[in-house]
């Protein structure tokens, strides 16, 4: 009896000109609420939302449109200048005695530790990791710049 009496209820929700359970208003009351604050929620239907995300919308079809990029292809020039970019902002080096070719210990005066600071920031810089092994072969900016071009494949 009772189950019947919810269902005439959530009918009667659903089509307001059915008025079927109005001898039970306890049923009503416990239906009601969940039943009047279901609504299915539309993301592309609010333009403040998707102006806010920068996300386009097909007015077609009613849905987002996400457009993915990549990043610009890695050339010999870039990856010098972002190289000489990050060691110019680390603080122990003075940017104007920073040449390609400058040694790190012997011609900028810095120790090991320095050294292993500039290749993790060349590390979080590239986006890769570069094997111990190897970092304590680079020691000039022209070294990092032709290891980060080896290991993805620039040539030009």
């Amino acid at each position: 009896m009772a189950a019947r009496v919810l269902q005439q209820c959530v009918r009667a929700i659903a089509r307001p000109s059915l008025r079927l359970c109005s001898g039970n208003l306890a049923a009503r009351a416990a239906v009601a609420p969940s039943a009047a604050f279901h609504r299915p929620l539309s993301f592309a239907a609010d333009s403040r939302r998707t102006r806010w995300l920068g996300q386009s919308r097909i007015s077609s079809v009613g849905v987002l449109c996400r457009q993915y990029g990549d990043l610009p292809p890695l050339t010999l020039e870039s990856i010098k200048d972002r190289v000489i970019y990050v060691l110019k902002l680390y603080d122990k080096i003075n940017p104007e005695q920073l040449q390609p070719s400058s040694h790190f210990m012997k011609d900028l005066g810095l120790d090991s530790l320095d050294q292993v600071e500039i290749i993790m920031a060349m590390e979080d810089e590239f986006g890769f990791e570069i094997p111990d092994a190897e970092a304590e072969k680079l020691m000039t900016p022209e070294e990092i710049v032709q290891y980060i071009a080896d290991k993805n494949d620039v040539y030009e």
